[in-house]
């Protein structure tokens, strides 16, 4: 008898309606798991774009504070150059009421209460505060220099003490001091501290996020495992039900390839293993539009000084409003002779020391580009004619620092020479770089190593 019931079950077989029964039991259950999993996966997907975003946001607030110091460094050496009030109530309005520095930290502690990034954005935050008792007395100083009534002036500025031999010095000499304190080497290496501390921090957090990441990465790789098995059972099922595979999937994979050609987002729609292809389509997308945007940034700046390159000067020139912009030329004096002279490798490190200072005297919402070779060109936005002297200041800095010889790095004495063109309502790009050149030809006919502003008396470098 037993014998006859196995014989009988192999020449039988099972029954198609407890065949079909049993699949469409087996899909259902396994449905059920698939539309979990999938569910699953979205979480993460959506806890991966989430972080993302957060660093982006992170990383926006964190400049917050590199602008905030800059602006109160721009403040302070304005009202101490032009003696104008409304620059000392810009500082006071950006250190009391705007707060962009103690904002950024306070926006880190609470999504990042205790990590090494928050510690470097505080080491940075008291180093800007730090740098703010030099700014104090310097103003304090150059209100002495012009002869404004102190009470007039916050009380923090008029607390402040003048020694003896800051108070001695003539009015003009005063003036002249004050200036002296907001440009000088020590001052210049503070804001480089700053600097460093906040690409330190902006290091660390995204080594942290990215960490996050990773190991989100890590799960969603095993989820997507699980979802190709449960995938790959749910087609063998529904392969024994013709029509509602063509309906649920041949359909919209006909659909499927418009859109792939067209590198367009692929709705999830259809079954669950084509909303599965769809989803994962759709990540590969974004995850190349990261990469893209990683190769843009190639694409806009130079390779040896991470300044931009010509590509991003001239997408600069078009979309920033030039007509209330200083455009600055700036060449390295007699490069030529150094690379002939000392080698190619001395002149590649002469022209990144050049880089490097040329990025911390300007604001960090200006443009520093490399055109090429030893020439340069700076944008500052938001600039007139009553930079002058401020500029010239930056220049005379940079030209005394570039001026001391690198004996670690053989970088002998250099020098540069710099044209200033303002630009003016009704001004064209084109006509702007012909003033900032003519500038420059002019500075290097002057015996070089200074910065020249252009004037309609000047003389045209006739190679032009």
């Amino acid at each position: 008898m037993k014998s006859f019931s196995k014989e009988k079950f192999l020449n039988t077989g099972i029954p198609l309606r407890n065949l079909n029964a049993l699949m469409f039991f087996l899909a259902v259950i396994i449905s059920i798991f698939l539309i979990i999993a999938m569910r699953k996966t979205i979480s993460m997907y959506e806890h991966t774009h989430e972080t993302t975003q957060n660093l982006n946001e992170l990383r926006r607030e964190a400049n917050d504070l590199q602008v905030g110091s800059d602006y109160l460094t721009e403040q302070s050496r304005c009202f101490v150059v032009i003696g104008e009030k409304k620059y000392l109530d810009n500082y006071f309005e950006e250190a009391n009421v705007t707060k962009r520095r103690d904002k950024a930290l306070q926006s880190l502690q609470e999504y990042r209460e205790s990590s090494e990034a928050v510690r470097e954005l505080s080491k940075a935050l008291t180093e800007s505060n730090n740098l703010m008792n030099t700014e104090y007395y310097s103003m304090r100083l150059a209100i002495e220099g012009y002869g404004y009534d102190l009470t007039e002036y916050p009380e923090v500025i008029q607390n402040v003490h003048l020694n003896s031999t800051d108070l001695s010095l003539p009015q003009h000499d005063q003036i002249s001091k004050a200036a002296d304190y907001l440009f000088n080497n020590d001052y210049l290496i503070a804001k480089l501290k700053i600097t460093n501390s906040m690409q330190s921090c902006l290091s660390k957090l995204e080594n942290e996020l990215d960490e996050e990441q990773n190991k989100v990465a890590t799960k969603l790789r095993k989820q997507v495992a699980a979802e190709h098995i449960l995938t790959f059972v749910l087609i063998f099922i529904v392969l024994g039900i013709v029509g509602l595979t063509s309906w649920l999937v041949f359909k919209p994979l006909r659909k499927c390839v418009d859109y792939i050609r067209n590198e367009q987002e692929i709705p999830p729609r259809g079954a669950y293993e084509v909303k599965f292809l769809a989803k994962n389509y759709n990540l590969m997308c974004y995850a190349s539009k990261e990469t893209k945007n990683k190769l843009n940034f190639d694409a806009n700046h130079d390779e040896l000084t991470g300044l931009f390159n010509r590509r991003g000067y001239e997408f600069f020139l078009k979309n920033v409003d030039m007509e209330k912009a200083t455009l600055m030329i700036i060449d390295i004096d007699k490069f030529k002779n150094i690379n002939d002279t000392y080698g190619h490798d001395i002149g590649d490190k002469a022209i990144k020391k050049a880089a490097e200072l040329l990025r911390c005297s300007f604001r960090s919402q200006d443009y520093v580009c490399r055109l090429g070779g030893d020439e340069f060109a700076v944008i500052m936005v938001r600039t007139d004619a009553s930079m002058k002297g401020l500029i010239t200041r930056k220049i005379s800095l940079i030209n005394e620092t570039l001026g001391k010889p690198d004996s670690a790095d053989g970088i002998p004495s250099l020098s540069c020479s710099v044209g200033v063109a303002f630009g003016r309502p009704g001004l064209n790009v084109k006509e702007l770089f012909k003033r900032a050149d003519t500038a420059l030809y002019n500075a290097k006919e002057n015996g070089r190593n200074g910065v020249a502003f252009y004037n309609k008396r000047m003389v045209s470098d006739p190679n032009q």
